[in-house]
């Protein structure tokens, strides 16, 4: 059975449903909520101020904001526990996850060309993660 709940979030409205779902499946269960945030570093297709990509200083700017954003989006759930990550959000993701853990994340429209460029988080971690992942379908 699973041990823990985790649910990424990226402050879009769809991660806010996975949220909630997220919340109850932990309630239902009686395991621990971890929210997870991951803010991605500069991307190698968009002009960014950090070049080059090894420069960490991207994330100790990003970090407060994001930090601020976690805060409201928790208050409505004081059991969770809110973690902020620097990188590849599915790669973070998956990095924190367990067989005994049960995944949320929302699903998020693409286009074909940004599926084809840089897939989908989702994707990935249905793909990869070592646990159950429930994808919370957008307008669900």
């Amino acid at each position: 059975m699973f041990k823990r709940v985790i649910v990424a979030i990226d402050f879009s409205e769809n991660s806010r449903r996975a949220l909630d779902r997220a919340a109850g499946w932990a309630r239902q269960l009686k395991v621990p909520l971890t929210v997870i945030h991951v803010v991605e570093g500069p991307s190698l297709t968009a002009y960014s101020a950090y070049a080059p990509m090894g420069d960490p200083s991207w994330f100790v700017d990003a970090q407060p904001n994001a930090s601020l954003i976690m805060d409201t989006w928790l208050a409505p759930y004081p059991e969770a526990r809110g973690i902020l990550l620097a990188g590849s959000p599915a790669e973070q993701i998956i990095g924190a996850a367990d067989p005994e853990t049960l995944l949320v994340i929302g699903q998020v429209g693409h286009s074909v060309l940004e599926h084809l460029l840089s897939g989908s988080t989702a994707t990935k971690l249905v793909r990869h993660a070592p646990c159950d992942v429930l994808v919370v379908r957008n307008g669900s």
